[in-house]
């Protein structure tokens, strides 16, 4: 296990996440400068592809880090049988789940159930069906879309840690997805459940989604559950969905038989938003 990983076990993660959240919305010109400048220098940030391209208008680093992209930047597979690829990234992990079990790396895994917050009976649709796992970085576009059109139905906040979500962290935290905070979000779609998963990470202690606003934080210290059943909030195939204030990761359920996964797809593949996910069987 590498020392870092090891630090995330003992290092206060909700604190340090909390403070680095103060930096990211700080006001301060010399503080947002030298953030957007670092990130955009060590990580290669691509400002071109950006509705706005000046790092200096950003009046915050979580404005810049949340950016828009120009019109044209990225666009739907036009396959109208794609499922689309849900974020800028690389694919963490990818494949079947076996029966109600995710592969998270190398000896490690956990369950649909755990995922979804200890919720047997909503990961029963998906025991046997697909799953994808996208790492976003610190260069990505941080705004996740819909691979499929879909109705919201249910959230759930499901408390937890915040390790790490990079690749020594997946190798060595057993059951890291299902242990960090996250957002699930239940879709209903003209092929059945669909889930979207947005997990949190060290330093990466924001989550918002185009119906609610800022979900994490307001830490959670119990599983919380909001019904949006009735409410009418469809979004269609590619709109937006929900951001993440730096960095983290998304994760797709799919059920049996819907779908197969583009063939193309493997761990440590690079992706971008609106390519190829799955394709339809029917």
């Amino acid at each position: 296990m590498s020392l870092v990983t090891t630090l995330t076990y003992v290092l206060p993660h909700r604190f340090l996440s909390t403070l680095a959240r103060v930096l990211a919305y700080s006001k301060n010109p010399l503080v947002s400068r030298w953030l957007i400048d670092t990130v955009t220098e060590k990580f290669g940030v691509d400002l071109n592809e950006a509705a706005q391209p000046d790092p200096r208008a950003y009046p915050t680093f979580n404005a810049f880090f949340t950016r828009a992209l120009k019109p044209g930047a990225r666009v739907a597979d036009p396959n109208p049988r794609s499922l689309l690829m849900p974020a800028d990234g690389r694919i963490s992990q990818c494949g079947p789940i076996r029966d109600g079990v995710i592969f998270q790396a190398k000896g490690q895994s956990f369950t649909a159930a755990e995922l979804l917050g200890g919720d047997e009976v909503a990961a029963a649709p998906f025991r046997d069906g697909a799953f994808a796992t996208v790492y976003l970085s610190p260069k990505d576009y941080h705004r996740v879309h819909m691979p499929w059109a879909g109705t919201l139905r249910e959230t759930v906040h499901v408390p937890g840690r915040l390790f790490s979500v990079g690749p020594d962290a997946v190798r060595d935290v057993p059951r890291l997805f299902a242990r960090n905070e996250r957002l699930v979000c239940h879709f209903d779609t003209d092929f059945g459940p669909m889930v979207q998963v947005m997990v949190g990470a060290l330093l990466v202690s924001g989550v918002e989604t185009v119906w609610g606003g800022v979900e994490i934080p307001h830490y959670a210290d119990r599983v919380t559950r909001k019904d949006y059943r009735g409410r009418g909030i469809t979004l269609k195939r590619f709109a937006e969905m929900a951001r993440f204030n730096y960095g983290s990761t998304v994760i797709v359920l799919l059920p049996p038989g819907v779908a197969e996964l583009d063939p193309g797809l493997s761990a440590e593949t690079p992706v971008r938003l609106g390519q190829a996910l799955a394709r339809r069987n029917a």
